[in-house]
């Protein structure tokens, strides 16, 4: 039977403390790391103490804080990037260059890192924190090799982790038609459709929120183009 943890609005600020929150098998620590509001997570395997960074987005100082978590007794297994937008890779060089850990990316924008990314991510994929799976989810628009990872486990509610594909309010930003079709297809196809609506999202900038908060607006996405 699942677990339902408390809902957590995770509002963190830039230079602010983390917001933490805890399932029945990881930590999650929440910190904003740049004028830009960009978010960083930690997600903590709570038997082997083994982590993922997720968007070294700037602040290597403050990551290493956050890298410095109690429960983060393992190893740093990666750092994931969300997407190659700058606002996500400001201090990836740096972190990268002092944990030593594989650098993970989406493979369309794997090149577009400033470090060579170690593992090229598909959609389907999925990445051990320790003893948990988190499900690799490709979408595109934002930019083309854009992903989400979702932690699900039998005893919790699910996380996902979106980037900037989705937000509270709407999808990322796109450029063309064509991306905002591709976005719309793969988050509403690949996300809306198979996750359940207690799912907490969260997103690469600001609040989280739930899937069973923004389904019913999907058509108004459509209808408005973001």
């Amino acid at each position: 039977m699942t677990e339902a943890i408390p809902f957590v609005p995770g509002h963190v600020s830039p230079g602010g403390p983390a917001a933490v929150w805890q399932t029945p098998q990881a930590e999650i620590h929440k910190a904003s790391v740049s004028p830009m509001d960009n978010n960083a997570y930690l997600v903590i395997d709570g038997s082997s103490g083994d982590h993922l960074l997720i968007d070294a987005a700037d602040d290597a100082s403050r990551l290493l804080e956050l890298l410095a978590a109690p429960a983060a007794t393992g190893h740093l297994v990666g750092i994931l990037t969300t997407h190659r937008h700058w606002d996500h890779v400001g201090a990836l060089a740096e972190i990268a260059e002092h944990t030593g850990a594989p650098v993970l990316a989406g493979a369309a924008d794997a090149n577009e890192l400033p470090v060579a990314a170690d593992r090229r991510l598909e959609h389907g994929e999925t990445l051990g924190v320790g003893k948990l799976l988190l499900e690799v989810i490709a979408l595109r628009g934002h930019t083309p090799g854009s992903v989400a990872v979702a932690l699900r486990g039998e005893e919790a509610t699910p996380l996902l982790f979106t980037g900037d594909s989705l937000f509270p309010g709407g999808v990322g930003r796109t450029i063309t038609e064509e991306d905002f079709d591709q976005l719309f297809a793969d988050v509403t196809q690949r996300v809306f459709a198979v996750h359940p609506d207690e799912t907490v999202v969260l997103p690469g900038h600001g609040d989280n929120t739930t899937l069973g908060r923004e389904r019913p607006d999907l058509p108004s996405w459509r209808e408005r183009r973001w």
